[in-house]
C-alpha cells in the first residue's frame, strides 16, 4: 500500500489496541493539533485524506495545553486509551515540553508528534532550526528527550515501522508509560513509501497483571503478622489498577487503616471504615498520627514523594519497616522496603489469602476511628457557613463546602496547583475512585481547564469541574475556546484571592515575607503592596465565550454552583474568596515539608524561619 509516512501512521495509530481483564480498548482515540509549516502538508493533511471516521481530530488552541487535555483523557480511561498531540516544529514543539513533563511524572501515556527540521537538508538553516555547531543532527525536538519515556526520531520513511511498534509498546507499558515522543522531519512526513499490509492490521496490546513472586510474597507475609501498628498507604498505582475492590477487601480482613496520597485518594470511598485521609504534609491527622507510630508501612502504587514522608520525617517508629508493592522494582524498593513487585490488585489479593486469619489488634482499629471522628469535626467547622455569613464571601474551605453539598458520584473535580490541592486533600469527601483528579506529580499550574476537557471526553455526560485559583486562570485559559467549540460542558470555578496565595503563604513560612505574590499595583517603595490590580477574570471568560457566574456571596454561590452544574454549555462560576480565621479556615499542615530558608540573613523573618527548620530538619532520618 503506498501512503506517505504520515498518513501510514495515522492509519497504523487507527488499529491499535489495549486488552486488560478481557475488555478491548481503542488506543488512540483521537488527535489534537495546532498546525504550522512543520506538520501541514505531512499530519495535517493525512488526518484530512484519512478522515475523522479512521482518526478524529480536535483543535486545540495551545501546545502545552493540548498535552493537559490529553492527559486528563488518558488517566480518566484507565490508561488503556490515550490521544495524541501533532504540532509544527520549533515553538509549536518546545511548548510541549510541559506537558510532556507532566505527563511523564505522573505515568500517564501521550503520543507527541512534533514536526521537525529537514531530514535532507535542502536548505540549512531552514525557519525554526536550531543550529548547533558541534552537532548538526540535533533540533529543538532534542529537548524532549529528558520529559519522554521513549524519543525517536523518522529520518527514512521505513524506520517508521520499527519505530511505531516500540512506542505503542511503551505507551502500553504500564511501567514505562508516559510522553512517548516520535520526531517528524517535515519533508519526511510528506515522502511516499510502499508499506507492508501486514502493518496495518489490528493489533491487540496486553496490558501485563504481574503476580507477585512467592519468596516476596511469603517475607511480606511475614511482616504484616509480625506488626502491631500496621499502615497502608495508597497511591496512584491502586488506582491506575483498579484496585480499590482490592483494597478494601485486604483492609477489611486485616483490620489495617489506608491513608492515601494525592493519586490515591477515594481508591476508597469517603466512609469506609479503613479510610483515614490524605497523608503527609498536606494530610489529615489521624494519618499523621499513625504514621508516625507505625511499626510496618505498606507503600502500594506509590512513588512515596517527598509530600507523601514529609521530607522524610513522618515514619518515626525506630522499629518501623516498608513493604513496597509496586509494579515498577524501582518503586519497590524505595525506603529500603521489602519489595512485593506485582500489579496493585493482584499483589492485595494475595497478600490477603497469605495472611489469613490475621488481624490488628481491635484496640489500634478504635484508636484511629476516634481520631478520625475528631478530624471530621474539623473539615465541618470548615465547610460550615453560618447564618450570619451568608451574606459575606466564602472562605476557600467554604466553596468547596458548598460545592460537597451539592456533587454526588457521578461528578470530577480537577485541580492541581495553589492552595487548593492542601486544602482537597484534606478537607474533600471522595464518593467515588474517579471523583478526585488532582495531578500533583508536576502540581503544573494551568494544568485544569485542558485536563477538564480531556476528562469530560472520556466521560460524556458526567458533571465535570476545574477549580482554579486567578494565578493558575492567568496561565492557561485559552481552552476555554476549544470547549465552546466543542460544545463540552465543563464548569471552571474561579477562586479569585489576588495573587499566589499558595505561595504567599509559604513564602512568609520560610522567611520570605510574601515577596511578590501578591497581584497588586508597585507602591512607592518598589513593592507590589499598592491597591489590587483591576483585572476581571470573569469578563474574560465571558470573552473567550463560556457562560459567566458571579457570586458575591455565599448565598450568590450556592445557587450559582446548581445551576452551573444543571448547565449544558460550558460555564464559569467566579467568586472572590475571603481569607477564613483561625477557627473557620482548614487545620494547618500536620506534617512538614522541606523548603530549604536561608541559612544566614539579616531580616529577622529568615533568622526567625531558620530556627524552626533546622529543628524540624533534626528528625530527617534515612531508612535503611
Amino acid at each position: 500500500m503506498r501512503l506517505t509516512v504520515a498518513q501510514a501512521l495515522v492509519r497504523f495509530l487507527s488499529r491499535q489496541y489495549t486488552e486488560r481483564d478481557g475488555h478491548r480498548h481503542r488506543l488512540i482515540t483521537a488527535t489534537w493539533g495546532i498546525f504550522g509549516h512543520g506538520n501541514v502538508a505531512g499530519i495535517g493533511q493525512a488526518l484530512l485524506e484519512t478522515g475523522p471516521e479512521v482518526m478524529p481530530f480536535l483543535q486545540g488552541r495551545n501546545e502545552q495545553a493540548m498535552v493537559h487535555a490529553a492527559v486528563g483523557y488518558a488517566r480518566q480511561s484507565g490508561r488503556l486509551s490515550a490521544h495524541a498531540v501533532t504540532t509544527s516544529i520549533g515553538p509549536g514543539a518546545t511548548n510541549l515540553v510541559t506537558g510532556a513533563a507532566l505527563a511523564t511524572i505522573n505515568r500517564i501515556p501521550v503520543l507527541l508528534l512534533p514536526g521537525d527540521t529537514f531530514a535532507t537538508r535542502p536548505a540549512d538553516p531552514v525557519l525554526q532550526q536550531l543550529e548547533v555547531p558541534y552537532a548538526g543532527d540535533v533540533s529543538v525536538n532534542d529537548t524532549l528527550r529528558p520529559v519522554s519515556r521513549h524519543f525517536d526520531r523518522i529520518t527514512r520513511p521505513e524506520a517508521l515501522i520499527p519505530a511505531a511498534l516500540q512506542a505503542v509498546r511503551v505507551l502500553t507499558d504500564p511501567v514505562q508509560t508516559g510522553a512517548v515522543t516520535l520526531a517528524l522531519p517535515q519533508d519526511v512526513q510528506a515522502q511516499a513509501y510502499d508499506w507492508p499490509e501486514e502493518f496495518f492490521a489490528e493489533r491487540v496490546w496486553g496490558v501485563r497483571r504481574p503476580r507477585p513472586d512467592r519468596h516476596e510474597l511469603a517475607r511480606a507475609a511475614e511482616a504484616v503478622r509480625g506488626s502491631a501498628r500496621p499502615l497502608i498507604v495508597a497511591g496512584g498505582g491502586v488506582r491506575h489498577s483498579e484496585a480499590g475492590a482490592a483494597l478494601a477487601a485486604f483492609a477489611e480482613a486485616t483490620g489495617i487503616p489506608v491513608a492515601v496520597t494525592q493519586a490515591g485518594k477515594g481508591v476508597l470511598p469517603y466512609g469506609h471504615p479503613a479510610d483515614v485521609g490524605g497523608i503527609g504534609h498536606t494530610g489529615t491527622s489521624t494519618a499523621a498520627a499513625l504514621a508516625r507510630e507505625a511499626d510496618l508501612v505498606i507503600a502500594a502504587g506509590t512513588r512515596l514523594t517527598d509530600f507523601t514522608t514529609a521530607s522524610a520525617t513522618l515514619f518515626q517508629n525506630p522499629a518501623v519497616r516498608f513493604v513496597g508493592l509496586n509494579l515498577d522494582p524501582y518503586d519497590a524498593h524505595k525506603l529500603a522496603a521489602l519489595p512485593l513487585v506485582a500489579d496493585a490488585r493482584e499483589g492485595l489479593d494475595e497478600l490477603r489469602v497469605a495472611v489469613a486469619g490475621h488481624r490488628a489488634d481491635p484496640a489500634y482499629g478504635a484508636g484511629y476511628a476516634a481520631e478520625r471522628a475528631r478530624w471530621e469535626s474539623h473539615v465541618d467547622r470548615a465547610y460550615a457557613v453560618p447564618d450570619t455569613a451568608e451574606d459575606a464571601a466564602p472562605t476557600q474551605a467554604q466553596v468547596l463546602g458548598l460545592l460537597d453539598a451539592l456533587v454526588d458520584d457521578t461528578d470530577i473535580l480537577i485541580n492541581a496547583a495553589g492552595s487548593l490541592p492542601g486544602d482537597l486533600h484534606k478537607l474533600w469527601r471522595a464518593r467515588s475512585q474517579d471523583q478526585y483528579h488532582v495531578e500533583y506529580g508536576y502540581s503544573c499550574m494551568g494544568y485544569e481547564i485542558p485536563a477538564a476537557i480531556g476528562v469530560a471526553l472520556a466521560a460524556p455526560g458526567r458533571p465535570v469541574w476545574a477549580l482554579v485559583g486567578d494565578g493558575t486562570y492567568l496561565m492557561n485559559p485559552t481552552e476555554i475556546v476549544t470547549a465552546v467549540q466543542e460544545g463540552i460542558p465543563i464548569k471552571v470555578v474561579i477562586l479569585d484571592n489576588h495573587g499566589y496565595a499558595s505561595i504567599g503563604g509559604l513564602s512568609g513560612a520560610v522567611g520570605g515575607e510574601g515577596f511578590g505574590t501578591a497581584y497588586r499595583f508597585r507602591a512607592p517603595d518598589s513593592g507590589y503592596t499598592g491597591d489590587i490590580l483591576p483585572v476581571d477574570l470573569a469578563a474574560n471568560a465571558g470573552s473567550l465565550g463560556m457562560a459567566v457566574l458571579r457570586a458575591r456571596t455565599t448565598r450568590d454561590l450556592r445557587e450559582a454552583l446548581a445551576e452551573a452544574r444543571s448547565a449544558t454549555r460550558p460555564t464559569c462560576v467566579y467568586v472572590q474568596t475571603r481569607t477564613p480565621d483561625t477557627v473557620s479556615g482548614p487545620p494547618p499542615a500536620q506534617a512538614w515539608w522541606d523548603v530549604p530558608v536561608a541559612e544566614t540573613a539579616t531580616r529577622k523573618a529568615a533568622a526567625t524561619a531558620r530556627e524552626e527548620y533546622d529543628r524540624q530538619a533534626a528528625q530527617r532520618r534515612r531508612h535503611l
